[in-house]
């Protein structure tokens, strides 16, 4: 890279990232890019992952945001994505940010409509994914013995 003025802070896909930080660890500041996606990213666009993102030159943040937002026609695996048969048009697709949240409230507001399993362990705030409730998730109330002072 050619000796170019420092950004402190790089605008990526609605999201300032940290210029300090290298390339890899900006972009999982933003959420729905984890550190796998990252590194395809990384590797996509022959960029050295070790490198600072300030230093980058504003075609270079152009195609990293090209590339989260159509991952597929840069030859990502379909495995990387966030998103993959989507409940309501079937296509795979990366989802970041507000879209994410926005499909994630949707989904679970899908799963308590039904009635499912899933559902309405989610509304009643009780772990989903069979953990024991036993000794964990007590919420609210205080559980030991307590001392009468006399």
């Amino acid at each position: 890279m050619a000796e170019q003025e420092f950004k402190h802070m790089v605008r990526i896909t609605r999201k300032d990232v940290d210029g300090n930080k290298t390339i890899v660890t900006a972009l999982t500041e933003i959420k729905g890019v984890g550190k796998a996606f990252a590194l395809a990213i990384c590797k996509v666009l022959d960029l050295n992952q070790e490198d600072q993102i300030g230093y980058i030159d504003e075609d270079s943040v152009n195609k990293i945001e090209e590339v989260i937002e159509n991952p597929q026609e840069f030859g990502i695996p379909e495995w990387l994505l966030n998103r993959r048969l989507d409940y309501e048009t079937g296509e795979t697709k990366h989802l970041i940010e507000s879209d994410l949240n926005m499909t994630l409230r949707d989904d679970l507001n899908r799963m308590k409509k039904i009635r499912s399993y899933k559902g309405k362990r989610h509304e009643v705030g009780l772990p989903v994914r069979g953990q024991r409730t036993k000794s964990t998730f007590r919420h609210g109330s205080s559980v030991g013995v307590s001392r009468s002072r006399g």
